[in-house]
């Protein structure tokens, strides 16, 4: 994980304890009253395992496991799924078996993709796979296979506009989406091991097999100025080295844009190099480097044939967009960065309910200072409200720089980077101040937009209002409204709390009171 500030904080201390009252240990840490659910998927490289907390809005992986098998290949030579692949696969999927018993998983979910669909032993492969993990194993259609990539795009980014592009081992599944739409998707056999059995691991051949492949085709002509969104673990590497050579400050894949032009000049360098002599290569597993070549010979002719604005990474895809299918239709209405933020507030902060009040009095503070807020900002300063807190165990001296840390690299979709940048800054402000921003990364404030920064600010310095008015505790802030009144910020404090109006609760008033233009007065009674 990369330390988005200049200094890093001293190691925590992890102490296992030495003895209890003899009763099970709960696990605290975790969503109560969920179910944990599982999706095997055997991909034409690799299979997984992923054990999800409960099947929500927002599923949190508490297991995940890839064994790279190597199904596909010889698929595109043979016809077949080569003998030692099957053994490995069929001991990787009796090994999730048993470890899906010890978690206690009661619901899994098992898909086969390309090589399986393609190998002519593939249905006899199914037969045993079936009986190694004992459940049963769908083997997905090429259209099924990107209609689920597409709903696991959208799970992440519900106003996605664009072609979703799915990179496997054994195929490439392209699908337009635009909102809730979902187009009908198509599949060709470009998937980076399929490639280079087909081309017998010539990367000038397998330059012109895609390039025959993807002209003509209708996704390429849909994708136009819009957007590619990249899914698939090579496409993901690709995007990490990326990330690492140009020094971004943050190195979370989700959401990660790059222009349709330095996209095209990184594939191509990635296509015509040596792996092992690029830059920062280190930063990708050395199974996976061989194949980044023909990764990226298939990237290049999508930005160079589909003329895209810009690629996005979505870490989310087939398994995400099966569970999403299994939602209900409340459930999927749900906003998955609220949901997310809801949820670590609850297992992290010291009153939930605070967590909660905190958006609404925040709520009436912009609405009262006459500060444009658009539906995006709002909503990304209710998340910040609901995170404000999941730091306070920390030391105090550090609180601000782990909540940093843990929010701008935590699992939330649906979030753009500026996003991130905005909510790890909000926090920190509200422990760290507003004017101590001298350890943090320069990078880092460059990714939220002036604005933003400037947003960021007021609510870091809106919530040092509310934290030294209610201790964390709820109940106060709804009886203790801070608006702009007459041209003025105001703190309206009950006669009961009207002992609070120290000299420290006035100086941060004051200081909120200057961000936005306006002297500030606590009113008694």
């Amino acid at each position: 994980m990369a330390n988005l500030l200049k200094t890093r904080p001293p190691a925590a201390l992890s102490v296992a304890p030495s003895e209890h009252d003899g009763s099970p240990l709960a696990a605290l840490g975790r969503l109560p009253r969920l179910r944990p659910v599982a999706v095997i998927d055997i991909g034409s490289n690799s299979v997984r395992l992923v054990v999800y907390e409960g099947l929500t809005r927002s599923p949190t992986p508490v297991f995940n496991e890839k064994i790279l098998c190597g199904l596909g290949r010889e698929v595109a030579s043979t016809k077949r799924l080569p003998a030692d692949a099957i053994r490995k696969a069929l001991a990787a999927l009796r090994r999730f078996r048993v470890l899906c018993e010890i978690m206690e998983v009661e619901n899994i979910y098992a898909v086969a993709t390309a090589a399986v669909r393609e190998a002519k032993n593939g249905a006899e492969f199914i037969r045993q796979a079936e009986a190694a993990c004992r459940t049963p194993v769908e083997t997905l259609s090429g259209r099924k296979e990107a209609r689920l990539a597409a709903l696991g795009v959208l799970s992440g980014v519900r106003e996605a506009d664009g072609i979703v592009g799915d990179l496997g081992g054994g195929s490439l599944e392209l699908v337009d989406i635009d909102g809730e739409r979902i187009g009908a998707g198509t599949t060709l056999p470009l998937g980076t091991l399929a490639l280079a059995d087909a081309s017998g691991d010539d990367l000038d051949k397998a330059e012109k097999i895609v390039k025959r492949a993807l002209s003509g085709e209708p996704a390429m002509k849909a994708l136009e100025g819009r957007t590619f969104y990249m899914v698939g673990g090579t496409w993901r590497a690709m995007a990490r080295l990326h990330m690492w050579q140009s020094g971004y400050p943050l190195h979370v894949t989700h959401g990660y844009t790059i222009p349709a032009r330095e996209a095209n000049e990184f594939a191509r360098l990635v296509h015509r190099v040596d792996p092992e002599t690029l830059s920062r290569i280190d930063v990708v597993s050395a199974a996976r480097r061989p194949l980044l070549p023909f990764g990226a010979a298939v990237l290049e002719q999508v930005v160079r044939i589909g003329k895209p604005k810009e690629l996005v990474v979505s870490a989310l895809g087939l398994r995400e967009g099966l569970l999403h299918d299994l939602l209900d239709a409340r459930e999927r209405r749900k906003d998955p960065l609220i949901s997310a933020a809801r949820d670590l507030n609850l297992l992290r902060s010291r009153s939930p309910r605070h967590g909660e009040e905190l958006v609404d009095w925040t709520d009436r503070f912009m609405a009262s200072t006459g500060i444009e807020e658009r539906p995006a900002e709002r909503r990304l300063r209710q998340a910040a409200c609901l995170l404000a807190d999941i730091g306070w165990r920390a030391h105090p001296d550090y609180r601000g720089e782990q909540s940093l840390n843990i929010i701008a690299h935590a699992a939330f979709v649906d979030i753009d980077h500026p996003g991130r940048a905005f909510l790890a800054l909000a926090v920190y402000f509200r422990h760290a101040g507003i004017d101590d921003d001298e350890d943090l990364s320069p990078r880092l404030r460059e990714l939220a937009t002036t604005r933003l920064l400037d947003r960021a600010r007021i609510l870091g310095a809106a919530m040092r209002v509310a934290y030294i008015v209610s201790a964390a505790m709820p109940g106060v802030l709804p009886r203790t409204p801070m608006v702009v009144e007459g041209g003025k910020l105001q703190l309206k404090l009950g006669r009961d709390l009207s002992a609070l109006a120290g000299d420290r609760l006035k100086s941060r008033l004051r200081q909120l009171g200057k961000l936005i233009g306006r002297d500030s007065a606590i009113l008694m009674g």
